[in-house]
């Protein structure tokens, strides 16, 4: 006979009744002493080299004397804001890259406005992005730069790695979507599944641009009991450390601070990679050009995140095969889409990987 794992006594629910109390008083005193203000994001010195049109373009302050000569330059994606590769000191693939050498280059994309909403996927990848890389190659002397490309902005990588080869020395792909249809078991992504029925041209003609708290409801409702009630419970377990509480609001301050998205870029990205999955199919067209992945021959490291539940890992594997390099390389961690640049198991090795794939291809 099984147990009733649901007996409880008068007793212990007392006692667990106390300590619930407990813990929530010692909650609001924690909260009490931390002013919001002093809830920092982005732990690495850095300097605005270029902007346009609200998009910046940021050099973080070498921390060795010579910095490798081919530099880095991350693209993010544009759903979320871009700090959090560098959140904290003991929590930054930013800080990490720049202690072992690279040279790193970060592009912020900013928050459109309602000007913005006719920009197009061809704006932010053979405007925005061949801009900036032509900056990095200009102020660097190298004729090609290395990009990591995370999430969405993985995505574009490939696709700016597509058109221009010549700019682009070695690619790194992290989370990043290719086959938006993938599906294995488990592994179909329910944003895949949620992004096919959607009616975007319906939604883009009647708001301009996507507002960034509709596309936030979509994330968390992709895991609505584990991002909207088990992580606020947990947060009592650490309600009297002041130091773990100030990293959890860190992690909700960027939760929440998402950009609009521009209305016509949005239009393109949905109906063009999640419904019609032009990209593995060779289909996508930007700037009257065809991206054709096979054009991609320079090294790529494809990055994932064996649990990662937004960008599946079906998903991204579907790129072995598919670019035109034989030096194709894999890298898996046991973490979801955010741990693989804020878990403190895997900023211990990442961070050197990469270093040491690149310097192979340097």
């Amino acid at each position: 006979m099984m147990p009733n794992v649901f007996a409880i006594t008068p007793e212990t629910f007392a006692r667990e009744l106390a300590e619930m109390s407990r813990q929530t008083v010692a909650g609001v005193e924690t909260l009490s002493r931390i002013d919001s203000d002093d809830v920092t994001v982005g732990c690495s010195a850095k300097e605005a080299v270029w902007s346009e049109d609200g998009i910046t373009l940021y050099r973080f302050t070498p921390r060795v004397a010579e910095p490798r000569p081919v530099p880095l330059l991350i693209s993010y994606a544009l759903v979320n804001r871009p700090y959090m590769v560098d959140l904290q000191e003991d929590r930054s693939l930013v800080r990490n890259l720049l202690d072992l050498g690279l040279d790193v280059y970060l592009i912020d994309w900013g928050y459109p406005t309602r000007a913005d909403r006719w920009r197009t996927l061809d704006d932010y990848i053979n405007g925005y992005i061949d801009r900036c890389v032509d900056e990095v190659r200009e102020r660097s002397g190298q004729p090609a730069i290395h990009v990591l490309g995370i999430c969405q902005g993985g995505t574009f990588s490939l696709c700016y790695a597509a058109l221009h080869p010549d700019k682009v020395k070695s690619l790194i792909a992290m989370v990043a979507p290719v086959d938006f249809h993938a599906e294995s078991g488990a592994e179909c992504g329910l944003l895949n599944a949620w992004a096919r029925p959607m009616d975007i041209d319906l939604m883009v003609d009647a708001l301009g641009n996507i507002p960034g708290d509709f596309m936030n409801l979509g994330f968390l409702m992709l895991k609505p009991f584990q991002l909207n009630v088990a992580k606020y419970a947990g947060l009592l377990d650490i309600a009297e450390d002041e130091t773990k509480v100030r990293n959890f609001l860190r992690m909700e301050k960027w939760i929440f601070d998402s950009p609009d998205q521009a209305g016509e870029a949005y239009r393109q990205f949905l109906k063009d990679f999640y419904q019609d999955n032009k990209l593995i199919a060779g289909e996508v067209e930007l700037g009257g050009r065809r991206v054709d992945l096979k054009a991609v021959t320079m090294p790529v490291l494809n990055v994932f995140a064996e649990q990662d539940h937004l960008v599946p890992p079906a998903s991204s594997l579907a790129l072995a095969g598919r670019v035109g390099t034989t030096d194709y390389k894999e890298l898996s961690y046991p973490v979801g889409h955010i741990g693989m640049y804020v878990s403190g198991k895997v900023q211990k090795t990442l961070p050197a990987a990469l270093v040491e794939w690149l310097d192979a291809r340097s």
